[in-house]
């Protein structure tokens, strides 16, 4: 797992609870926020491991030419 995917967990986690708080405490403006913060993580999230995926890729590659 690499920095991008650590950021975007914690980044959508985040957002999960400001949600929630949002959703207990009746703050639509709260919810929105926390919302948008998780879809900020996931899209964080999800272009790290696809980094980390061509990385990886990459280096196979680079692992079969040496052959």
């Amino acid at each position: 797992m690499n920095r991008d995917e650590r950021r975007g967990k914690r980044e959508s986690l985040k957002g999960r609870l400001k949600e929630a708080a949002g959703v207990l405490t009746d703050d639509k403006d709260l919810e929105q926020r926390g919302a948008e913060e998780r879809a900020r993580g996931e899209t964080r999230e999800t272009l790290g491991r696809a980094r980390r995926k061509a990385g990886e890729a990459i280096e196979d590659l680079g692992k079969k030419i040496k052959r």
